[in-house]
């Protein structure tokens, strides 16, 4: 049987198609109408994966745009669905640490998976893919390549502010000043990581720690986060897929519960076409 979890983000939306080994995934940018991008994902993943909808024995969707997918059977929280598919990925794993486009979280959990405790940075843009996002326009880089940049650094020039306007005005004087680029980029790194690093703290940060999200795909900010934790952080092999691969694996548990108890699961699912229009 399928399972399909669909996460949308502020910015991305993934999806994960998966039958309790193999994992089939898309992913693309989250657009102002959640319902026809998601429609449109979900359909692209589901012939990446040469099936229909009705063969998908349970949806789940979450993120910034859960109820916005009318195909859905239920809808679960971005913190709950993380644990579960880092959890599935990496068992070790003690301290979660998401970087998304607009906000960040940590997340600590037991042995088991289970949530212990969690913290979350939804009201400013300081520590999330965004403030990266910014930097990188203001200084003319890819943000695909600001991580390999900062690795040139001969030091990291420190960035006093924290909210993203001031820090931007600020990189921008220190780079008319004569500062390099890539130290500038570095001294970025080192003000995310301890931004992060506060918000873990708050949770009481134990090893393993995982990175999740874009933020987990630049280099340069995962070599500032060591530095700041003082240990490896550990990468999933692709860390944009966590929250979607988290929710398809809750679908296959409600599944299994369900036939268990020897319950039917009887799905209200409009297709796709017909969702579009909704």
């Amino acid at each position: 049987m399928y399972f399909a979890g669909i996460d949308i983000g502020s910015t991305m939306t993934k999806v994960v198609i998966y039958n309790g080994g193999e994992v089939t995934h898309l992913i693309g940018p989250t657009g102002p109408e959640h319902r026809r991008l998601a429609n449109r994902v979900m359909e692209e993943a589901l012939n990446k994966k040469g099936i229909s909808l009705d063969e998908v024995e349970y949806i789940v969707a979450t993120g910034y745009g859960r109820i916005n997918v009318p195909f859905a059977e239920k809808q679960v929280t971005e913190i709950t669905c993380h644990a579960k598919g880092v959890w599935s990925l990496i068992p070790e794993a003690r301290t979660i640490i998401d970087i998304g486009g607009q906000d960040s979280k940590a997340i600590r959990i037991n042995e088991t998976g289970k949530i212990i405790s969690f913290a979350m940075n939804d009201k400013c843009a300081a520590g999330t893919g965004r403030f990266l996002e910014v930097i990188s326009e203001a200084l003319g880089i890819p943000l695909n390549s600001i991580g390999e940049v900062s690795l040139k650094a001969e030091r990291s020039t420190p960035i006093g502010n924290t909210c993203t306007v001031f820090a931007e005005q600020e990189v921008i004087s220190s780079l008319a000043s004569g500062e390099k680029v890539e130290n500038l980029i570095s001294g970025i790194h080192d003000a995310i990581a301890a931004r992060i690093y506060a918000l873990s703290n708050k949770i009481k940060i134990e090893r393993e720690i995982v990175i999740t999200g874009g933020g987990a795909k630049n280099i340069g900010l995962i070599k500032a986060l060591e530095k700041r934790f003082k240990t490896t952080i550990l990468v999933p092999p692709e860390p944009l897929i966590t929250g979607a691969l988290g929710a398809a694996i809750i679908g296959k548990e409600i599944c299994e519960s369900s036939f268990a108890k020897g319950e039917i699961i009887k799905r209200k699912r409009r297709g796709l076409s017909e969702a579009t229009f909704y």
